[in-house]
């Protein structure tokens, strides 16, 4: 609640928010009229976005240029073990072998300064055009499982093809994130466009049960982030 309250206050100064996630827009939103904010997205699919009232958000866009492939979760281990906090920067977009990153102006000194590698391989930032990717919409592997019910735990072992007493495991370390928090409890039951991600796994978007098998498990659709 800090953080939302932080950013209430940004907004009663005139001032924009910081980049929210979809569950602080949920909990921003509760807490204003529609009459006092607008909302800035940096590309038609944006995850996160930034409230503002009067003047539009200084946002830079990235590409993080790389000899190496790299991974979603190696540039935010990267941003993460730079102390760069979540409010700093957008989406992260991966797209045909390029690496993209939103942040914000204000903030661009320090990025440049000591974002300069990810996993031991050293990295270029090119600045770009902050409209290049205002069309982009965000790209998926679409993965069909049976499983005997809609439970977190039960769709995660599918995913990974593994027992639901190593899913426990990583729930204790706190390796699965649902709707941008550390899950609550395994046992809970996913509703359609939850997210929930994987530590060096992956993200995911669970879009609901397709039908019922004959022996009363389900065939459920799962999004994969690409």
């Amino acid at each position: 609640m800090y953080n939302i309250e932080k950013n209430l206050n940004k907004l009663r100064k005139n001032q924009s928010t910081y980049f929210l996630d979809p569950k602080e827009q949920a909990l921003l939103k509760g807490k204003l009229r529609r009459d006092e904010y607008k909302i800035y997205k940096p590309y038609e699919d944006s995850e996160k976005v930034i409230f503002y009232k009067n003047n539009i958000p200084e946002v830079i866009l990235y590409e993080i240029k790389s000899s190496k492939e790299i991974r979603h979760q190696d540039i935010l281990g990267t941003m993460y073990s730079l102390q760069i906090n979540s409010e700093m920067f957008g989406d992260i977009i991966i797209d045909n072998g390029h690496y993209y990153i939103y942040i914000l102006k204000l903030f661009q000194n320090y990025f440049e300064a000591n974002f300069t590698s990810v996993r031991n391989s050293s990295i270029e930032l090119q600045e770009l055009d902050l409209d290049l990717l205002s069309n982009f919409k965000r790209k998926y592997e679409k993965l069909e499982l049976i499983v005997s019910s809609e439970r977190i735990d039960s769709i995660i072992s599918r995913i990974m093809n593994t027992s639901r007493s190593n899913i426990e495991e990583l729930f204790r370390n706190k390796d699965i994130m649902y709707n941008h928090d550390f899950l609550k409890k395994l046992s809970m039951n996913l509703k359609i466009n939850d997210t929930f991600s994987i530590r060096k796994v992956g993200k995911f978007k669970y879009m609901g049960i397709i039908k019922n098998t004959k022996s009363g498990n389900f065939i459920v659709s799962v999004y994969k982030y690409l």
